[in-house]
């Protein structure tokens, strides 16, 4: 028998900087300079800036002013529209919180304090780009102009649902508006958004994928063999991780494991891995712009890790104070990103504080009479529903007999 005695193996869980009740501490978070990281020339070779996994892009500094190389792929008129995309999701998510508390819908996941991920991601994209996104990118189809009132009836699942009652709330899909079926099991994103662009690479078409998946899930499997096929296969992809810092219940460290950042996992890849600050809307459209070029030019995949926070709860059946401090969001360096490309725009001197809220009132004003019609279709406890007979629907291109019988027992 070994003299020595081996010493007890010990099991390592990650603990979050701080609990609730206890002093916010972002101290960990690296910020960069405004305009301080290079931007590459789109066909840079992956292994040429391995460092921008480590850093964050960012183009607007405190003063609200626009610098460095990734500035200027906007106009002044494209911005006012960015802002009133970003003001009409957070009015859109607040009716609809109300509209859940009232006991109208089930379900209802906000998107405060990131509504610049999406929002501006989706102005890069060409009609007939697919997006796989989860039920945080909303923004998507809100820059799209997608009809509100098409999201709301999809909510409260009435009579006008264009998915007949077959999802739950927020799991939209508008196939017309670059929005595939919105899957609730989440990390699904990655494979079929490579998938897809596999496909449209050996069709010969010109569109593109674009995945979408939070921090928690990239410990999933699915995001691992996104990441193989992308690189194997050089998939036309743009493959988006949000890190709002938290997953449900459990801070980002769980998922993050040891590679340091979300974005390092792509460099084992071989794939180009960049960070962007999410709450900097320029920021985030020139990444995103850079990004799409890229896999137009059949340069292949690209990863990129949204720094960002999630200001309101996971969804209406969470409760963030049991497990982050109250005070965390107010504490969270990046700022807000309406606030920022507010600031940004009355910097220029194409915006003002009087036209901010008067723009306010026109949106709010806008969201509600959405919301009015939406209602006259019925909400989850009142009004016109969809019929029993639209579950049998759109399931086989032609109804097998089975399914014939069982829809003839039912009464329809």
């Amino acid at each position: 028998m070994n003299e020595q005695t081996a010493a007890s193996l010990s099991f390592h869980v990650p603990e979050p900087e701080v609990r609730p009740g206890e002093q916010p501490d972002f101290s960990h978070v690296q910020i960069p300079r405004a305009g301080s990281v290079p931007r590459p020339p789109v066909d840079v070779d992956p292994s040429e800036i391995r460092q921008l996994a480590y850093s964050i892009i960012r183009v607007l500094n405190r003063d609200g002013e626009a610098v460095g190389p990734w500035a200027g792929t906007l106009t002044q008129g494209e911005l006012l529209e960015g802002l009133r995309h970003m003001m009409r999701l957070r009015a859109f998510d607040a009716r609809m919180l109300t509209a859940q508390r009232q006991g109208k819908t089930s379900f209802y996941m906000q998107h405060m304090g990131e509504e610049a991920v999406s929002c501006a991601f989706r102005r890069a994209l060409e009609p007939g780009d697919m997006n796989f996104p989860t039920y945080r990118q909303a923004g998507l189809l809100i820059a799209g102009d997608y009809p509100m009132v098409e999201m709301m009836n999809q909510i409260f699942s009435n009579e006008a649902d264009p998915l007949k009652g077959r999802q739950l709330p927020v799991l939209y899909s508008a196939k017309d508006y670059g929005f595939f079926s919105l899957s609730g099991n989440l990390a699904t994103q990655f494979p079929q958004a490579v998938g897809w662009a596999m496909a449209s690479a050996i069709s010969g078409d010109s569109r593109i994928a674009v995945a979408w998946i939070g921090d928690g899930s990239t410990a999933e499997s699915d995001f691992h063999a996104g990441l193989v096929f992308a690189s194997t296969y050089r998939a036309p992809v743009v493959l988006n991780i949000v890190n709002n810092q938290w997953a449900i219940s459990t801070f980002q460290g769980i998922a993050r494991g040891g590679s340091g950042t979300f974005a390092a996992r792509g460099l084992g890849f071989g794939i180009p891995a960049l960070r962007v600050d999410g709450n900097d809307y320029l920021a985030v459209h020139a990444v995103a712009k850079w990004a799409v070029e890229r896999a137009r030019r059949n340069l292949g995949p690209t990863l990129i890790e949204h720094v960002t926070y999630r200001v309101g709860a996971h969804s209406t059946s969470d409760d963030p104070s049991a497990y982050r401090p109250k005070a965390e969001s107010d504490a969270w360096p990046l700022g807000d990103p309406v606030i920022r490309l507010k600031n940004h725009l009355i910097k220029l001197g194409a915006w003002s504080e009087e036209r901010q809220k008067q723009a306010e009132a026109e949106i709010r004003d806008e969201v509600i009479s959405a919301q009015r019609e939406a209602e006259s279709h019925g909400t989850m406890h009142s009004g016109g529903r969809p019929s029993p007979r639209d579950m049998f629907e759109g399931v086989y291109e032609t109804m097998p007999p089975h399914l014939r019988r069982q829809r003839q027992k039912a009464g329809f």
